[in-house]
């Protein structure tokens, strides 16, 4: 909620320069991150061999994936509720990943274009499964994000995938 109103194109600005500072922070981590990697690598074998050694004995290929949920309207209507979002997530996530998933919420804040700083609740939403099955799974997962985006009218969901190795 904010303490002043705001026009939606405000809030579209903001959402597009929420966003835009998002592709920009993943885009400078996907640049810097391999490198960063690569160069640890060379001179520090001894810290790699830690890192191989502290994987799972028996662990399988698996992505994560991560998916944002702001809960705050750009049209002004009400926020995203609880239990909205647990209902929503009982009918639109589940059955496509029964296996389990993870909620978390959270605290989102950003500087909008007037300066002000911005603040949500948002919600983290983690889901792991085998990297084998991702092109079938990425499906399954844009058609949440773009149901909840036309749900409650919101402009975006982000997403983040990892690969990881996970041993249950």
């Amino acid at each position: 909620m904010h303490a002043t109103p705001t026009t939606r194109s405000t809030r579209t600005r903001s959402a597009r320069t929420r966003a835009g500072v998002l592709v920009a922070g993943l885009a400078v981590l996907a640049c810097t991150a391999p490198t960063a990697h690569a160069s640890y690598e060379t001179t520090r074998p001894a810290a790699r061999a830690v890192h191989e050694t502290a994987r799972p004995a028996d662990g399988t290929a698996y992505r994560e994936t991560r998916l944002l949920f702001g809960t705050e309207r750009p049209d002004g209507g009400p926020d995203v509720t609880e239990r909205q979002f647990t209902r929503f997530v009982d009918r639109e996530v589940t059955p496509y990943f029964p296996e389990g998933l993870t909620v978390q919420e959270g605290r989102g804040q950003w500087r909008d274009a007037n300066g002000r700083i911005e603040r949500e609740r948002s919600y983290e939403l983690t889901l792991l499964y085998p990297r084998a099955e991702a092109p079938e799974r990425d499906a399954r997962i844009e058609q949440v994000r773009k149901r909840y985006m036309q749900q409650f009218g919101q402009e975006s969901v982000a997403r983040v995938d990892e690969r990881v190795v996970a041993d249950f």
